[in-house]
Parts: C-alpha cells; structure tokens; sequence
C-alpha cells in the first residue's frame, strides 16, 4: 500500500523490436467467443497492437457489431473446426463460457495448437500499458468507467477495457496513445491475477462467485495475491463525503467515485479536471440506466445487480429518487448463486414496496444439477413465468410516479424494453 504519487515516465514510448509491443505484429490469435464483452475488448485491443485476430461465437451481439465498425473483425458465427485458421502458428483463445469439448477449441488441441485461457490474454495485453486495475465484488465496472472517464478528460488518452459499455465514451473497450490502461479487473475465474497492476483499486471483496471459492477464506487469498502483486492500492472503505456531486444516485456511487478520484490521483492526473468530469458521468449500459416511462406514467430503470449486496444498493438508491414507490422486478443469474443466497435476496427485495421474482437465468448451469432450487426460495409469491406474463402483471401494478427497478445479470434488460411507450426517446 502507499499513499505518495508515481514516479513521472515518458508519455509515449515508441515500442521496439523487443518491447511488449513490438513482438505483437508476428502474432495470429483465433477467440472462441469473441462477441462477449471481456473477448470482443481483448479482440479490440490485440489488434491496435498489430495482431491478426479472428474469432467465432455462437451469435452475433452487438459487441461483436462494435468489433466489426472499430476493427473491420467479423466474427463467426456459430462454432466449428474449419473456423480455426490453417498453419501452425495460430494461438487459440477462449473465454471462460466456453467448455472443454468445443468443437474449435478440440480441432486446436487436435492440430497442437496453444489452448489459452483468456486471461493469459488479458495478462499479455496488460504488460504494454501502466495499469490501473479495479477489483472487488461490486462496483467494478462503475469505478473502472470512472477512471476512464476521468483520465481522458485530463488529456491522458487512456485505453480501457471494462466489462459493460461506458456510455460516456461510447464503448466498453477502447485503445489510446496514453501510457495507461484501465482494466476491470474479475475475480469470478481468478484472472484478475494474471494482472500486475500499478494502481490497484479493491471496491469491497465478498463471496459471490461458489464456483471458483469454496469459502470466504479462499477468497481472501485470492484478493491478497492481487494485492501483493500490485505496487499501489487503494482499499475500501472509502468515505462518501469526499465525493463530488454526481448525476448518479446512490451512496454506493459516491464511494466509487472516491476510490476512481484516488487512483487518478495516483496515476497523475488533474484533480480538478477529474472531479469536474465525474460530476457529468452517465455511467455504464445496465448500471442503475433510465429505460424510459411507462404508459401510466411509471419511470423504468435497469441495473445489472445479481447480488443481495447490489440488489439492497440499488433499492436504496431508488428511493433517493424520492418515488412514490419502488417496485423491484428480479431475475436470478445461477442456480448454484441462488442455492447459496436465497435467503439474503429475500431480505434484500424486501426493501421494495413490490417485488417480482422470474425464474433463475441459467447461464452456463443446467437445472438438473440444482434439483428444487427455483427463484421460489427467493419469494414464495409474485413469480411471472416469462416476461409477457411479467409485462402483463406490472401493467395493472404500476402507476404514475412508481420507480420500477429491473434488475438481474441474465437477459432481463429485454423486459424493462417491453415496458416503456416505444418510441420514447432514451435519456
């Protein structure tokens, strides 16, 4: 840990033969799942160094329609051997969703090629830039837009790569010629430790992810190795007073903001060009993002929130917005998450005045494996069956003045669409 400032480098180093960046033109790189957001940002940025990349994922999405505009990279879709290309200096990629027997990754394996993790690829990509990494169970991707956000506005042409779109800067990934990368930081498959971050900023650390730790002290460890390993960081817990004024709600928000202002301060910048930037942000796609009005007249807002704790925060941010009422509209991400937190879910939605509960967002998990585990464990009422049936209840329910929070990891975004009066443009 440490509280002095980082030691003046030269902005732009023009990358030799031997640097990280000079070796990246000889490179060819094939990723398995190149349309998500982590894959299509690592695509991006490979590619500003000089690699030839190629990619499939099994749809089309409009990270891989991003991809495509910013880099001319189409991917392919759907997965299957002859997607990998011919020769025997390709290094195949693939992200964590996609599973040992993949058709692509087996034919690379067939033909001896190198089966990488992403993170070996992220790691790599993060040795060429000074890094400001953002770690912790909750606030991730707000902080890490935060400091992207704030470091351009000081001119120091920052490259990001963030797990949701900044809609500040129009992307959830992004490649400058300033010397610093923002980088979110997932600790949900242990890749933030191919990272050897500069500025490390930890948000809060607490047990989500059941798959990868099987205990908090597992966790712990893991959080301390990125510490260690780290040469500046910025720890929770941060104090919400010294935070500008900001556009978002939330005392959760005001917190981030400090710890993205440390680390800037940290990395250089302009203290008051930052404040002034972060008293503007928008903040990323999914995270607490005004949808639009009912047709009674009720305010829908989406969230990303999947956990007690960031279900609870954004329930309390609503009513900050002093609404006649919340009603909170639910969707689990995993069954194993909601095996683990039932409980905890059904504390943290009680909070609302309403709350709707759809079924569990099954993600890369199969039902079978999580026999009587329903999002009945949640709730033991108000449980649409599909989003029309949702769409259905929450029009006799909701009414002018009502705050409707939409909130899950899975593809519940959709139904707060359903809700608004189409054609309403999007703040």
């Amino acid at each position: 840990m440490h509280d002095g400032g980082v030691a003046p480098r030269d902005p732009y180093p023009k990358p030799g033969a031997s640097s990280p960046e000079g070796r990246w033109a000889d490179r060819r790189l094939h990723l398995i799942g190149i349309g998500g957001a982590g894959m299509s940002a690592y695509a991006l940025a490979a590619h500003a160094l000089g690699a030839q990349v190629t990619g499939s994922d099994r749809a089309w999405s409009p990270y891989a329609e991003r991809l495509l505009e910013q880099t001319g990279i189409r991917t392919i879709v759907g997965h299957r051997a002859e997607n990998v290309p011919p020769g025997d200096a390709v290094e195949v990629v693939h992200s964590t969703a996609i599973a040992d027997d993949n058709t692509e990754r087996v034919a690379a394996r067939e033909r001896g090629l190198p089966d990488l993790p992403r993170a070996d690829l992220f790691g790599e990509i993060a040795a060429t830039r000074r890094v400001v990494a953002i770690a912790g169970a909750h606030g991730k991707t707000t902080t890490a837009a935060m400091v992207a956000v704030a470091l351009r506005a000081s001119g120091m042409d920052p490259s990001w790569i963030i797990g949701g779109e900044v809609r500040d800067l129009g992307s959830n990934a992004g490649w400058g010629k300033g010397e610093w990368l923002v980088a979110e930081a997932d600790e949900s498959d242990r890749s933030f430790l191919a990272l050897r971050p500069e500025i490390a900023v930890v948000t809060n650390i607490e047990l989500d992810h059941h798959h990868t730790y099987a205990s908090r002290e597992e966790l712990d460890e893991a959080f301390r190795q990125f510490m260690a390993q780290s040469e500046h960081v910025v720890v929770f817990p941060f104090d919400e007073a010294a935070s500008p004024p900001l556009r978002l709600p939330g005392a959760h928000n005001r917190r981030n903001a400090v710890a993205a202002l440390l680390a800037c301060e940290l990395a250089g910048a302009d203290s008051e060009r930052c404040r002034q930037a972060l008293s503007t942000f928008v903040g990323a796609k999914r995270r607490f993002e005004s949808v639009g009005t009912t047709s009674a007249g009720a305010t829908v807002v989406d969230d990303y929130a999947h956990h007690p704790t960031e279900v609870a925060a954004t329930i309390d941010a609503g009513r900050a917005q002093s609404a006649a009422r919340v009603v909170a509209v639910f969707q689990p991400h995993l069954f194993s998450r909601t095996q683990q937190l039932a409980k905890e879910f059904g504390d943290a939605l009680s909070a609302a005045d309403r709350s709707f509960v759809l079924p569990i967002y099954p993600a890369r998990e199969r039902q079978e494996d999580f026999p009587g585990v329903t999002s009945e464990l949640i709730a033991a009422d108000a449980h649409p069956r599909s989003f029309e049936e949702a769409r259905a209840l929450l029009s006799g329910e909701l009414r002018t003045g009502d705050l409707c929070l939409v909130m899950g990891a899975g593809d519940v975004d959709a139904l707060g669409r359903m809700l608004v009066v189409r054609g309403e443009p999007r703040p």
